[in-house]
């Protein structure tokens, strides 16, 4: 074996690992079974699954930095549950000796390499996370009211007051970065943080999508400029509606967009870039876990005669993470929001 496999090893073994993480952990606190029963022994699998979820996308990109990420998430979710960095530090200790103990010696290094870089940030990693809605930023106000009226159920109302803020002269693409994007990071974090629920995310998030699409008509009304663009969330990622601001983003440029959504299998990307004669392809990853299969579609194109020409830009939460990660899995390039997507592409495409 070699390093390269790491991850198809840590997938392979994933069972048998967090099974033994779980057997340890009850082992040594012996009132864990008393106090939790087995739905608590369950979740300590499940929680032990998810760590080797993040572990294997941190070895398949060479990235200690999103594994460290994740454990950063995990410290302040657990710190709302009364949980200190002592438990999360036992956990990660016996997550290192089993991946040890079970995969070949050089990966099983390899990847408690990966976990001792968390362990040694872990202490000053932050216990909780602030509002993304803070600050002096640009129409700050009116991202608050407006996730205020999603959390409260009233998309009429939110819809009421987007259209409002368009009428009095604000434009499209701030709506987009300053209030939708913004508000869709908060709910994010709302979410992560366990305050409020996945139903009440698909909520907020189907909102404003559909207020997106009554901003259409203002959209689709720029001249054309003979650019073409592919946009999708690759195969497994249901999280679509950044990639889709960023096709809003180019269709307000005047570029033809054929958007393919959320989930889209390999092949249906790629057949799509050829038919459509793509000049750029627009991939997003919103979960750390979906980086490996932007990797895939990466390659595949490059491999394809037809449609090597098309730059490659990526971009989703993983790659603000880690801001060398669009290189390491040869894209052409990655945007921090829609605007910037934009303005990459204009240059990769010698327009600028």
């Amino acid at each position: 074996m070699t390093l390269a496999s790491l991850p198809a090893s840590i997938d392979a073994h994933a069972a048998r690992i967090a099974t033994l993480i779980t057997e340890r952990q009850f082992a040594t606190d012996q009132s864990l079974a008393a106090r939790f029963g087995e739905r608590g022994r369950q979740k300590c699998t499940e929680d032990a699954r998810r760590h080797l979820e993040y572990l294997s996308a941190a070895a398949s990109t060479e990235s200690d930095a999103l594994f460290g990420d994740y454990v950063a998430w995990a410290k302040i979710l657990l710190a709302r549950l009364g949980l200190s960095d002592d438990d999360l530090a036992k956990n990660l200790h016996l997550l290192r000796d089993a991946v040890r103990e079970t995969l070949e010696p050089s990966q099983g290094d390899a990847a408690a390499g990966i976990i001792d870089a968390a362990l040694r940030d872990l202490p000053t990693m932050p216990s909780a996370s602030k509002s993304l809605l803070s600050g002096t930023q640009p129409h700050t106000e009116l991202a608050r009211k407006y996730l205020e009226l999603l959390l409260a159920g009233d998309r009429r109302a939110a819809g009421e007051l987007i259209h409002g803020a368009v009428r009095d002269g604000i434009p499209v693409h701030e709506i987009y970065l300053d209030v939708f994007q913004r508000t869709q990071h908060e709910i994010g974090r709302l979410w992560q943080m366990n305050e409020i629920s996945v139903a009440e995310e698909h909520y907020c998030t189907a909102a404003t999508q559909l207020i997106m699409s009554q901003l259409y008509p203002r959209i689709f009304a720029t001249p054309r400029i003979g650019r073409r663009l592919v946009a999708a969330c690759v195969g497994g990622d249901l999280h679509e509606i950044g990639v889709r601001m960023v096709a809003d983003f180019f269709e307000m440029a005047g570029w033809d967009t054929y958007y393919l959504g959320a989930n889209t299998p390999l092949n249906g990307i790629i057949d799509s870039v050829e038919e459509r004669g793509a000049d750029v392809l627009a991939i997003s990853a919103t979960m750390t876990y979906h980086v490996s299969a932007v990797a895939d579609v990466i390659r595949a194109l490059r491999r394809d005669g037809g449609s090597r020409m098309t730059r490659i830009l990526v971009g989703g939460y993983p790659f603000r993470v880690d801001p060398e990660l669009w290189r390491s899995i040869g894209a052409d390039g990655c945007a921090a929001d829609a605007s910037e997507a934009v303005a990459l592409a204009t240059r990769l495409m010698g327009d600028a």
